[in-house]
């Protein structure tokens, strides 16, 4: 029987590409999104599966669309938000914004993918985090606070759910070229390239083949790991 596989906030970025790598390897997976329908129903189409629109940040339509897709057996926690400035600009409502997707949407996502996972005694998440999780940004102080809670998140529930044969890592990807570099401007890009060992900006497709590999049997006796995926980035 064919695994399934869940990827949020997979219409587009780091999340699309990881669907089309995890499809490439025989995973059925169901796209989410939430604003991107368009694309997001283009890549279903692609890869011969379904589209559901949910806020993760939405306990019911989290809830909801387990019920319409699920279950799955690997669980991959992509969408998120980013949120750049001086955290004494930052509204009470942006603060509480992205601690709910970011943050939020990891435990919705998760608990609704666990008891299914616990009752075939295996399965696989995966929660996107950042290198700024690790050692924090600049002007992106609630953005790698909530990165950073991942990271402590996946730590916790690996040791929690080991015992049941589940698997639960992070990547920490550096910058990565997707739609949340926009905001920067070429002299910035370049600053972050020659911030890598590797002196250029990751690729989505980086990120995706990570997540392969620790969905992988590969990667069967890997848990509980932050695997940075920067280039070396010198923070």
């Amino acid at each position: 029987m064919q695994k399934k596989a869940l990827v949020t906030g997979s219409s587009r970025g780091i999340g699309a590409a990881t669907a089309r790598a995890l499809a490439a390897v025989g995973w059925r997976v169901t796209i989410n999104y939430i604003q991107s329908r368009e694309k997001a129903e283009a890549l279903a189409a692609e890869l011969g599966t379904e589209a559901v629109r949910a806020d993760v940040s939405d306990s019911a339509q989290v809830r909801a669309m387990f019920e319409a897709a699920g279950p799955f057996d690997l669980l991959v926690c992509n969408a998120g938000i980013a949120w750049s400035g001086l955290l004494t600009d930052m509204t009470d409502s942006e603060w509480r914004r992205i601690i709910d997707v970011n943050l939020g949407g990891a435990f919705n996502c998760c608990r609704e993918a666990i008891p299914h996972m616990v009752h075939e005694k295996r399965g696989c998440i995966l929660c996107i985090s950042s290198i700024l999780g690790v050692y924090g940004g600049s002007c992106e102080t609630a953005y790698s606070a909530t990165k950073g809670g991942i990271i402590a998140f996946v730590k916790g529930l690996a040791k929690e759910l080991g015992p049941s044969g589940i698997r639960v890592n992070a990547i920490a990807p550096g910058s990565i070229d997707t739609d949340m570099l926009s905001c920067f401007t070429a002299e910035d890009k370049r600053a972050m390239a020659e911030a890598s060992a590797l002196g250029r900006i990751g690729r989505p497709e980086d990120i995706a083949s990570a997540a392969v590999y620790l969905a992988s049997d590969a990667a069967s006796f890997v848990t509980g790991q932050v695997l940075g995926v920067d280039g070396n980035m010198i923070i």
